[in-house]
């Protein structure tokens, strides 16, 4: 990353139309809705106001899968969900977000302010900015 590049902040790259699931939906609802919108990934909504952002992902319903023998239908979201997702601040530089991603070896950051869930951030879309920015 160029300096420029590295000053950006995460709201520059985040996904702000965020694909979300309740945590009770069962696992067959979950890879229908990603299938749908053609995505990896879902954030689990909050049971309560209080309550932390979840994530479901291809990795994780692929691994229940298997672990299940194929009973997608008696796997709630809530089971599988990795909880609570890891939260960034839409002001964080986006050299900072990337360090966490390598660290914590994830490849989804959620947006939020005050526990409200903003966007998402993947290292795909860091990856694209990188590659847009080299064809420049």
């Amino acid at each position: 990353m160029s300096n420029e590049d590295s000053r950006k902040l995460v709201e520059d790259l985040m996904v702000k139309d965020v694909i979300t699931i309740s945590c009770m939906a069962t696992l067959r609802e979950a890879m229908e809705k990603m299938r749908r919108h053609k995505v990896k990934s879902l954030v689990v909504e909050k049971r309560t106001p209080a309550d932390a952002w979840g994530m479901v992902t291809y990795s994780t319903v692929l691994k229940t899968i298997i672990e299940e023998e194929g009973d997608v239908d008696l796997v709630n979201v809530y089971d599988i969900a990795t909880k609570p997702a890891m939260g960034v601040p839409r002001q964080l530089e986006v050299r900072h977000a990337v360090s966490l991603m390598l660290n914590f070896n994830i490849k989804r950051l959620l947006v939020t302010s005050n526990n409200e869930l903003e966007g998402i951030l993947t290292m795909n879309d860091i990856v694209v900015a990188i590659l847009e920015k080299l064809d420049d």
